[in-house]
């Protein structure tokens, strides 16, 4: 193969060096396109093919179904690393030793308190403010409590920024959904582990001990680890613009928090509860709404199933699919929105409409089961998303700033009037 592309445009042909990445992905560099043609530009909607960024972070092939965090195959780290593990992976390229995650824990819990004063800015918001738009604005407010910009140049500075935000992040999670629940806040338990401690933060009564269930606790991990980190997705590469102009970390982060609140990325797994829940106040027919999914005159959409990017079976969802199956079973719920999820499930694993199509349960699907079989409100779903992409989110901008990458300003192609005259307001 030629290691360069040409191009004609009326008449005149411009070549264009190929760039082939250690997975023989291979694009097209258009870095001198404009100035090469006197001002042509590309444009596609979505940048479905169009390459951002060079990353080595995340490698993922939806027509093979592959997910890899630096080489690292989803499958093995979600059986064998736990969550802080994959987040230390993630950001600083390789796996920690045990002194190293010891290490990062332990600086981590020492940022693990958040200002006090944080609390008057959550009690600001009313309870139906949603989740997302709280925890946004939350790690938005954490700017004004660490003012100081990081100097990315120091590695000392962007070290502390990171366990800063990993430590404090959690907390804003847990202090987010006690607020939907009426609960008082909590500071959780330096001596648990990362997740533990989630799930103690979240769940703790006032007047009762807490105590962890295993199961849960692998559901958690796993679902986090499945949620690190996904290439160049919407709320991604939101962050990696936002940063591109030197905007510091919670300021991008709070940005992709934003982006992620939409139900075409993040919001999915809270859509696939609402339309469970919408079926079954319809009767609870799954054989009648997976013909409305089949018919094409028909609105509905049927959440949860197929992706965007991967045209075989989500390998998150395969992964997952064994932790929901152990958190129903170990809690013994009774719960006719998750026997409707179960319907649909086993009809569209065993119907031949959406077996041809690949219209498998993706990672949004089980996540949502897991998520209403733990307790957590429908509308905290896109909070723990979140809280899962954190790690993901932090090493890229931490790629994109240590790479020195410009800032975004993407191109378009202009469809409005031709210049014209001003009318005075009496002649209009």
């Amino acid at each position: 193969m030629s290691d360069k592309a040409t191009l004609e445009i009326n008449g005149q042909k411009h070549e264009f060096p190929l760039i082939t990445g250690t997975e023989n992905e291979v694009a097209i560099d258009i870095k001198a396109l404009r100035g090469v043609t006197g001002g042509v530009t590309t444009i596609d909607p979505g940048y479905k093919n169009t390459g951002s960024c060079e990353s080595g972070i995340t490698f993922l092939d939806g027509e093979k179904g592959i997910l890899r965090y630096r080489g690292y195959s989803i499958e093995e780290l979600a059986e064998k690393a736990d969550f802080l593990e994959v987040a230390y992976l993630l950001i600083f390229g390789e796996l920690p030793t045990t002194e190293q995650l010891d290490t990062f824990h332990s600086d981590i819990k020492k940022h693990a308190v958040v200002d006090d004063d944080v609390k008057k800015i959550l009690d600001a918001f009313p309870k139906t403010a949603h989740p997302m738009g709280v925890l946004s604005s939350l790690t938005s407010a954490l700017t004004a409590f660490n003012p100081t910009s990081v100097n990315v140049d120091s590695e000392e500075e962007m070290y502390n920024a990171i366990v800063r935000i990993l430590g404090k992040f959690p907390v804003l999670v847990a202090w987010t959904m006690r607020k939907v629940k009426g609960l008082p806040l909590d500071y959780g338990d330096s001596s648990l582990g990362y997740v533990e401690n989630i799930l103690k933060m979240m769940f703790k009564q006032p007047n009762e001990e807490y105590t962890q269930n295993p199961i849960l606790v692998n559901a958690l991990d796993k679902l986090l680890i499945l949620h690190a980190d996904h290439e160049q997705n919407c709320s991604t590469s939101t962050v990696r613009i936002v940063g591109s102009s030197h905007a510091g970390l919670f300021a991008s982060l709070s940005a992709g928090i934003s982006a992620l609140w939409g139900p075409l990325h993040g919001g999915a797994n809270q859509a696939v509860l609402e339309m469970l829940e919408a079926i079954k106040e319809d009767g609870g027919d799954t054989k009648k709404y997976m013909g409305k999914a089949k018919d094409k005159e028909d609105p509905f959409r049927l959440m949860g199933f197929g992706h965007r990017v991967y045209k075989n079976f989500d390998p998150r969802a395969k992964i997952i699919k064994v932790a929901a199956d152990e958190v129903l079973g170990d809690l013994g719920i009774e719960d006719p929105i998750l026997e409707i999820a179960k319907g649909l499930e086993q009809e569209a694993l065993n119907d031949d409409y959406f077996v041809k199509r690949k219209l498998y349960p993706n990672v949004d699907f089980y996540s949502g089961i897991i998520y209403r079989g733990m307790g957590i409100p429908t509308e905290m779903f896109t909070v723990m998303f979140a809280l899962g992409r954190l790690p993901g989110w932090i090493s890229q901008w931490r790629e994109m700033r240590l790479r020195k990458e410009p800032i975004g300003r993407p191109r378009q192609v202009y469809v409005g009037e031709n210049h014209r005259p001003f009318v005075d307001i009496n002649k209009r």
